[in-house]
């Protein structure tokens, strides 16, 4: 109706102009409101010129208000009064337009949340019981965090078994050829997964982890820098048939009997869990006793390694639901990648292992220590426990032991004698604390009848 109203009178420019400018100072009343009209007014330094008796003075008013400019102080001379007040009457027509606009639209706003009230008030309900409840933390889990934080900060540095353990491959004794051998294998660009045979306490671990150290910075090798070293026992290894629980290879957690996150458990959806095969991809998977693993769980993962990669089922997975999240349906449509290179350690015979593991793997023989290797391990141990030994204590622990592992216990009690003998401070290690930690342990000769420097009647020493 305002833009007609206009239109007329654009089309009579004998139409009294006063009234014109009367009746649009009115309109811009009724589009701001009277108190935001006044405010607008005195804001543009306009008030003075809204009341004023001269016609020019009162358009340069609504020409300040209208373009929003209050550096205007005068009109140009000579201007025809008539094509400012259309000009000005057209900006009039576009503020009513907006404001329509802008009231159907609002009006339209409300219709729509008073339809949809619930709803929306539902999410934001659901927002923010969702935020409440991702934050369990009170007072009591509050004061349990600091109480493992207190025993992170409250525990032994270091072992003494950790002190001792080789860390460089000149502190490997006995096992040069193992080692070579083992290091390798391990450099090629086309690594073969191993078997390590040996006794206990002579090295096979620890020769792992140094030969893969040394396998990373050769040139073709196939470990990159960031390669993992992933270390279980297979004695250990537990297993559910229904494959609800598998450290190994994973498992799936059901929403529903196990249990997943609140955000899948809610909609329905299972949970792979990855296992110690998937943190191995790219590196090391060390499984120590191999032979005592599960002979079902062995086939498994025989399976795991001719496919480089780990299959996960269940019942509860809907390919087609839209509601599971991309890696989950990756996860169940093409597995998890799970190429790596196993190290199995063992201390039984090559025949007392699986012979489809045997077929697949190389394999690498550790040998037995002599007592001049006990000799040069005690050496060594006792220069990184930074303690003087007697003559002699090297070749009274290699009688009674013929692993380092033996060897360095035997070592670390005769210590703990020397503190308690020395208040504290040992000077050395004698044969006496030596042979007190012997007593202690209740260890026997290896063996019993040597050979004298001088002949005597009646004693042989051969086999016929």
């Amino acid at each position: 109706m305002k833009h007609k109203k206009w239109k007329d009178w654009r089309s009579n420019p004998q139409t009294n102009i006063e009234e014109r400018v009367d009746t649009l100072f009115k309109q811009l009343e009724h589009l701001y409101g009277t108190r935001g009209f006044i405010l607008r007014a005195s804001k543009l330094d306009a008030i003075d010129l809204i009341q004023a008796e001269d016609i020019r003075d009162r358009m340069l008013a609504l020409q300040k208000l209208l373009e929003e400019d209050p550096t205007l102080t005068s009109m140009e001379p000579g201007i025809d009064l008539v094509t400012v007040l259309d000009r000005l009457e057209d900006i009039a027509a576009d503020r009513y337009a907006r404001r329509a606009v802008e009231k159907q639209l609002q009006q339209r706003v409300q219709e729509k949340m008073e339809v949809r009230y619930n709803d929306y008030l539902q999410d934001i309900k659901r927002e923010v019981v969702k935020k409440q409840s991702s934050n369990h933390e009170n007072a009591q889990t509050l004061k349990k965090l600091g109480h493992l934080e207190k025993m992170e900060r409250d525990g032994f540095r270091v072992s003494a078994f950790e002190r001792v353990r080789p860390g460089r491959i000149e502190e490997v004794i006995g096992q040069d050829t193992a080692l070579r051998a083992l290091i390798a294998k391990l450099s090629t660009p086309f690594s073969q997964h191993i078997i390590l045979y040996g006794p206990p306490g002579v090295g096979k671990t620890t020769c792992a982890r140094l030969a893969l150290d040394i396998a990373k910075t050769r040139i073709g090798s196939a470990f990159r820098e960031d390669a993992p070293f992933i270390e279980v026992d297979g004695t250990t290894l537990r297993w559910d048939p229904r494959e609800s629980t598998n450290p190994l290879l994973g498992s799936v957690h059901d929403p529903i009997y196990q249990g997943a996150r609140r955000e899948l458990a809610e909609e329905g959806i299972p949970e792979p869990k990855l296992g110690l095969v998937s943190s191995a991809h790219g590196g090391i998977l060390f499984i120590d006793e191999i032979g005592e693993m599960d002979s079902y769980l062995q086939n498994k993962l025989l399976k795991v390694m001719e496919d480089k990669r780990v299959f996960f089922e269940s019942s509860y997975f809907d390919p087609a639901d839209e509601r599971v999240p991309q890696y989950i349906k990756k996860i169940f449509t093409e597995g998890v990648p799970a190429d790596f290179l196993l190290i199995g350690a063992t201390t039984r015979d090559p025949e007392e292992i699986s012979p489809a593991f045997r077929s697949r793997c190389m394999e690498v023989y550790f040998e037995p220590l002599g007592p001049a290797h006990i000799e040069e391990i005690i050496i060594i141990s006792a220069d990184k426990l930074g303690i003087k030994i007697a003559p002699g204590v090297g070749q009274i622990i290699s009688q009674y032991c013929h692993d380092g592992r033996g060897a360095n216990k035997i070592l670390l009690d005769a210590y703990g004698l020397a503190m308690h003998l020395g208040g504290g401070n040992p000077v050395q290690i004698e044969s006496d604390q030596v042979y007190e930690a012997i007593q202690n342990s209740r260890l026997s000769p290896s063996i019993r009848n040597r050979a004298a420097e001088e002949p005597e009647v009646g004693r042989i020493y051969g086999l016929g």
